[in-house]
């Protein structure tokens, strides 16, 4: 070995064994987040049988991220690594998932709203009158018992589906529902029909809800449906229909009606929980359960399900709004947990407000909480107890304007995203650690994000 080489080794050993913990810890964080999901085909000397790296095919990625139409090939990989995409004003970002690097920038003016559309790898966009399909790119092949995976450029499609006042995006029992606030129609698709990366209208399955209002449609897994009823002026009912349109169920005990989150079933099927201003309702064993509260006025009409769990995180309001008042009109400081199992409602206080977009779920049901003075709250819900409280972005405070950008929380696996517009920063935060991973800097100012395994969604309804 000449001298230059070995001086070069002895360098780095040097530097490996002065590592502190804490960058050991993120190096493995960020190695774990890299393989987030399931491993690649291999051979019995276990050597993948991708045809390239996820390095080498992600260094193709995004230079030819159009808005729909043509596409690149897409490149086998040994594993995929989530990407997140993130709306900002002029149009849509996708971010590697572990490093942060831009994948793609495509161009789209309008406010743009993301939902995952349940397949692991497309989002529905919310544009004014249509609902878009957007692909990030992460494509899993099942071949008898085991997956090939692919990875392709990030890209907005050229699908669309017409929806007047588009609104709700509902993933639940490998059906996903949209809803139309400008005529009532809810239209819905199996989420394993984008498995060729489109969406054909004999796909799409309508009918009509009833008026026009804010609503929202839940798929149910003996292929019912779950959806509210009302006008533009008032909504107190839900319904739970067959496909024929028959009323099998209902309940017009939730005035308000807003929200909707689906827990972990029991023996008899699917458990949905909505949010009303009189107490929540679960659909749960087939009929409606109201949940009682002590105040006049309770709305809980933010909810935040898990599969993994049979408790539902939602926001706990209190104040009843004037009689046409505009923007933000209270500032909670506790949330509620619904326990859909029994039926009851508990409040948690977090001693710091928080926003509709400050909530999300971890892999075993954690509730994470983003409260205006920065902190990320990691709290059991079965207990109601604070586990962590977590400092990731400066304090802030919600606007009155609920379109223009403030933090927003979304999860995948293990990890949090958390944003921060003021910053223009992206935080990646462990849950089971409660550490800060790595941070992204963006020359954009996020709005919403969307983040994508490549793997179908679990199927709660957020």
């Amino acid at each position: 070995m000449r001298g230059g080489h070995r001086l070069n080794l002895i360098m780095i050993f040097i530097i490996v064994i002065n590592m502190t913990h804490s960058t050991m810890r993120t190096l493995a964080s960020l190695v774990a987040v890299a393989t987030l999901a399931l491993a690649g085909c291999s051979d019995s000397q276990g050597k993948t049988n991708g045809s390239q790296s996820t390095a080498a095919a992600d260094a193709n990625d995004g230079k030819d991220g159009g808005s729909g139409g043509e596409k690149a090939k897409p490149k086998e990989v040994s594993s995929l690594k989530p990407r997140l995409v993130v709306s900002y004003d002029g149009g849509l970002l996708t971010l590697d998932g572990a490093t942060g690097k831009v994948l793609a920038d495509v161009k789209k003016g309008g406010f743009l709203r993301l939902n995952p559309a349940g397949d692991g790898r497309h989002v529905v966009v919310s544009d004014g009158d249509v609902f878009r399909l957007f692909d990030v790119g992460l494509i899993a092949e099942r071949h008898e018992d085991h997956y090939h995976y692919y990875v392709a450029s990030p890209r907005l499609t050229s699908a669309q589906i017409k929806a007047p006042k588009a609104g709700h995006v509902v993933n639940h029992a490998g059906r996903t529902s949209l809803f139309s606030d400008g005529d009532g129609t809810v239209q819905t698709f199996a989420a394993d029909a984008l498995k060729d990366g489109k969406l054909d209208p004999s796909e799409i399955k309508a009918f009509k809800g009833g008026n026009a209002h804010h609503g929202v449609a839940v798929p149910l897994s003996n292929g019912n449906m779950l959806t509210t009823k009302g006008t533009e002026k008032e909504r107190h009912t839900i319904q739970e229909v067959d496909p024929s349109g028959k009323v099998v169920a209902e309940t017009t005990d939730c005035p308000g009606v807003h929200g909707e989150a689906a827990a972990q079933s029991n023996a008899n099927g699917d458990v949905v929980s909505f949010g009303c201003t009189n107490g929540p309702v679960v659909y749960r064993d087939g009929a409606f359960h109201k949940v009682p509260v002590p105040e006049a006025y309770q709305r809980s009409g933010n909810q935040f399900g898990s599969p993994a769990s049979p408790y539902v995180l939602a926001d706990y309001k209190t104040v009843k709004p004037a009689e046409g008042a505009e923007g933000v009109t209270e500032r909670p400081t506790s949330a509620g947990v619904i326990d859909t199992a029994n039926g009851t409602l508990k409040k948690v206080d977090l001693g710091s407000p928080y926003w509709f977009r400050s909530f999300a779920r971890g892999p075993n049901g954690e509730g994470l909480v983003l409260t205006y003075d920065g902190n990320l709250t990691i709290l059991d819900p079965a207990s109601g107890e604070v586990k962590k409280k977590v400092k990731v972005v400066k304090e802030w405070r919600e606007k009155d304007d609920w379109q223009e950008p403030g933090p927003n929380v979304t999860a995948i696996g293990d990890y949090a995203y958390v944003s921060e517009p003021a910053s223009k920063k992206i935080h990646l935060v462990q849950i089971s650690t409660g550490e800060v991973v790595t941070s992204f800097d963006l020359k954009v100012v996020p709005n919403e994000m969307s983040a994508a395994s490549g793997k179908p969604d679990a199927g709660s309804a957020k």
